[in-house]
């Protein structure tokens, strides 16, 4: 099977049930974003500070190409596909994995710049890549029905991946970098 189809050289896409749409509608937008955020956290679980963390990551991995194939469906595609959907537990997970990894690094007492171990740079470019990615989910649920529990879904995956940057310092023995303002 070549990789190459011709199919999209004059700038549409297909969708998942047939649909041609162009490769700058919000919904190609909503699931490039989600696509290009799993492969920050796959460049982030390179770096990771233990082997629950990489477990943790390849669950979301899997979950987030969950995420594209639903946002890459038509309507009456997403009916009838076998794929799994994120429901609400996928969210309660994830809010579980946050109150356990935010038990290491100490409280915080201000913001923190992204950066300090490599590991916690990584994954605050991650967060980034997330929280931009629930901004275009945003601007399409605007346009189109999105389901609620991919908004929440992606909310706390980038509140995770904040809380994984702090606890990569932490397991790193690499103090977070406080924000000081222009005088610091």
């Amino acid at each position: 099977m070549k990789i190459y189809t011709k199919t999209g050289d004059a700038g549409e896409t297909g969708l998942f049930g047939g649909a041609r749409v162009s490769k700058a509608s919000l919904r190609v937008d909503a699931y490039g974003q989600v696509d290009e955020l799993n492969s920050a956290i796959g460049w982030a679980r390179v770096q990771v500070p233990s082997s629950d963390v990489d477990a943790l990551l390849n669950r979301i991995q899997n979950e987030l190409f969950e995420v594209g194939a639903e946002l890459g469906s038509t309507a009456e595609r997403k009916q009838k596909s076998a794929i799994p959907l994120i429901e609400e537990g996928h969210v309660q997970a994830l809010e579980r994995a946050i109150d356990e990894y935010e038990q290491g690094p100490p409280p915080l007492t201000t913001f923190v710049l992204p950066g300090g171990s490599e590991a916690a740079a990584r994954f605050h470019l991650a967060r980034c890549i997330c929280r931009r990615a629930e901004r275009s989910l945003v601007a399409l649920g605007a346009q189109d029905e999105v389901r609620g529990e991919l908004f929440r879904y992606l909310n706390r995956l980038s509140d995770l991946l904040f809380i994984l940057a702090r606890h990569s310092n932490h397991a790193a023995g690499v103090d977070d970098i406080p924000w000081k303002g222009r005088q610091g």
